[in-house]
């Protein structure tokens, strides 16, 4: 990393977490993939579940840990593994709650996009936190 970024978003699915550490001019990306992908999962006779995975909580951790150093962070996706990943967060890594400016429900922007979109989130929560 060249610099220290005090904001961060996270775009996550169970497939892969798109994590953006960002200043007003600069941004640095990093891609995460679980190691085990839920892309295809099989019923098996007599089997105990829903048939949805859980994500995983390795995958979880890394994410989490990847925004560690953040000041704020915006955490975004499609469905639930932006939740699971909150969750996660509470009750592992607590000490970083503090830093979550907001959850967000966001389908599949760019990166381009989605850096415009936390950069106008997370300056909107600076001008509140004293």
């Amino acid at each position: 990393m060249t610099e220290h970024h005090y904001h961060a978003a996270i775009w996550i699915d169970h497939r892969e977490a798109r994590v953006f550490h960002f200043s007003p001019t600069d941004v640095d990306t990093l891609v995460l993939h679980p190691d085990n992908p839920t892309q295809h999962i099989h019923h098996k006779a007599n089997s105990i579940g829903t048939g949805h995975a859980s994500t995983s909580p390795d995958y979880l951790r890394a994410v989490a840990e990847s925004v560690s150093d953040a000041g704020a962070v915006l955490i975004t996706g499609p469905a639930n593994a932006k939740t699971e990943l909150v969750e996660y967060i509470r009750l592992h890594e607590p000490k970083l709650m503090k830093v979550i400016a907001g959850v967000e429900a966001v389908d599949h922007p760019t990166d381009a996009q989605l850096v415009a979109y936390a950069r106008k989130y997370l300056t909107a929560t600076d001008r509140m936190v004293p």
